[in-house]
């Protein structure tokens, strides 16, 4: 029984970024909202630390794609789902044995989870031949389960589980009391008269009554003196008592620690599932896109920013769906336009398509091809702190040389409007510069700016542009399409800066 985990195809993929400011970027494409959102309601299996276990591996990327599609098949996704729901109901049972105060109720509420266990075990076992496996992960653990669920330890577990809910389900016992005393007895098997009571009195009934019934508390755990008739009734049944102490003790680690590991990791997936199915009923499409550790091509149609089309789920609303593509000496797409068009909506989407492929996961949009990032670096604005005597063009020089340094050929740079801070002469030189370095570097980038020149350095830079309505030039469509800059980016910037827009300037004149 070699099967390790349904989410890393080596053990060697199962690690967490430790680099300084490795997962910074998160913050700046919105991706602690999509894992917030993906997460919601599944704390329990602590879903957010996989997040930060991004794969480097194209193998193991394809890895996970074919269990996300075996999941797609609803017969293998129920019986996914009814296992989730028993080892909720065995973990629940877990913590009521660490919650109980008298031992005699830790051991049932043990056995409880034991015997649930055994039976999730076994109707997965049972399940699982009937689904249309494809994917490595999930051929390998059917074969696991099966094994497991007919090896002698197992076996041996479920039977004594069942042979013990059955003798403690069979144990019957009086109670007789007299005044504060107690006293618990073999069953006398005396007749039941309460019906033949209620039918006598029953005669005697006018109008409504009072309710004299009596109903027992909701708490599950028992209080003084239910322990002491519990523990009256062991002293009866002993020899079934001490075998339940035993099977507690015994059996401690029964728990098989693949088998917890699959209940955790399978989540992963299941999670992102039901995310993404709330959105495509709405009309959004997702794919699997095909991934290359160090890919010259680039492409994404139909996508959109998860985490902005997560806010608008609960209007029924959608975002507003971008092509791109880079090929041959392509990589770095330099967006314009004007501002609140969506140019920095569209450096997002980049961001999180390629985290979200190193994840392993589906990507927005109906096709997709994307390289395997080993990093992702952001440069988005940030407010001056006070507390690093830095001033803003100072503190952007600094931040960009860091990324500069640390890239790799296999990272991704986005850029978000840099040098707004300087005047137009050095945020072209030094925009060149850093243009050049990133080049050099041949790395995917995305950078928005209002410098057009940007967009026209070389076979390796693509001008994209965000699009208004042309009969209203003030409505914005959030279309990027690919074209040449215009050249009123950075005058719109300037004229939305100082209030002499068309718009704003008859605004003043009418008030």
């Amino acid at each position: 029984m070699s099967f390790e985990s349904i989410l890393f195809k080596n053990a060697a993929d199962r690690v967490r970024d430790d680099r300084p400011n490795a997962f910074q970027f998160l913050t700046d494409l919105n991706f602690d909202q999509i894992i917030a959102a993906i997460t919601a309601g599944r704390e329990e299996y602590d879903l957010a630390s996989f997040f930060n276990m991004p794969l480097q591996d194209a193998d193991a990327v394809r890895f996970r794609h074919e269990a996300m599609q075996d999941l797609e098949d609803p017969r293998l996704f129920e019986t996914v789902r009814v296992f989730a729901s028993s080892m909720r109901a065995v973990r629940a049972h877990l913590t009521e044995v660490e919650k109980s105060h008298y031992e005699l109720q830790k051991q049932r509420w043990f056995l409880d989870a034991v015997d649930l266990y055994a039976d999730a075990v076994i109707r997965l076992a049972r399940d699982l031949p009937f689904a249309n496996l494809q994917s490595r992960a999930f051929w390998s653990f059917r074969r696991f389960v099966s094994e497991y669920a007919s090896s002698e330890r197992f076996s041996s577990l479920a039977k004594e589980a069942t042979r013990l809910e059955t003798e403690l389900a069979a144990i019957r016992y009086s109670i007789f009391t007299r005044g504060p005393h107690v006293e618990v007895r073999h069953n006398a098997q005396e007749a039941d008269y309460s019906a033949d009571v209620s039918a006598t009195f029953e005669r005697f009934q006018q109008g409504s009554v009072n309710e004299y019934t009596f109903k027992f508390g909701d708490s599950l755990e028992m209080n003084h003196i239910e322990a002491q008739i519990l523990a009256g009734v062991a002293h009866l049944h002993s020899g079934v008592f001490s075998a339940l102490g035993e099977f507690a003790t015994n059996n401690k680690d029964c728990f098989d620690e693949v088998i917890r590991r699959f209940d955790r990791e399978v989540q992963f997936y299941v999670a992102y599932l039901e995310y993404t199915s709330k959105l495509k009923r709405l009309g959004l499409s997702f794919c699997y896109p095909l991934i290359s550790e160090r890919g010259n091509g680039v492409l994404d149609e139909a996508g959109f920013d998860l985490a902005l089309a997560g806010k608008l789920l609960g209007d029924g609303t959608t975002p507003v769906c971008n092509d791109f593509y880079l090929k041959g000496p392509e990589r770095i797409i330099v967006v314009s336009g004007p501002n609140q068009g969506g140019k920095t909506t569209f450096a997002r989407l980049f961001g999180q398509l390629h985290y979200l492929a190193s994840l392993g996961y589906l990507v927005p949009g109906t096709s997709a091809r994307l390289p395997l990032p080993d990093r992702i670096f952001t440069h988005f604005e940030k407010q001056e702190q006070v507390t690093n005597l830095r001033g803003k063009l100072e503190d952007d020089l600094l931040r960009i040389h860091e990324i500069l340094t640390t890239a790799t050929p296999r990272s991704v740079i986005i850029i978000n409007e840099i040098f707004a801070s300087t005047a137009l002469r050095d945020a072209i030189l030094l925009g060149k510069r850093i243009a050049a370095a990133i080049m050099e570097l041949d790395v995917p980038c995305v950078w928005v700016t209002f410098l057009d020149e940007l967009a026209a350095l070389g076979e390796k830079t693509v001008s994209m542009v965000s699009t208004v309505v042309p009969e209203n030039p003030a409505k914005r469509t959030f279309k990027i399409v690919r074209r040449p800059a215009d050249g009123l980016a950075y005058a719109m910037s300037i004229a939305e800066k100082y209030r002499l827009t068309d718009d704003m300037i008859k605004e003043r004149i009418r008030s």
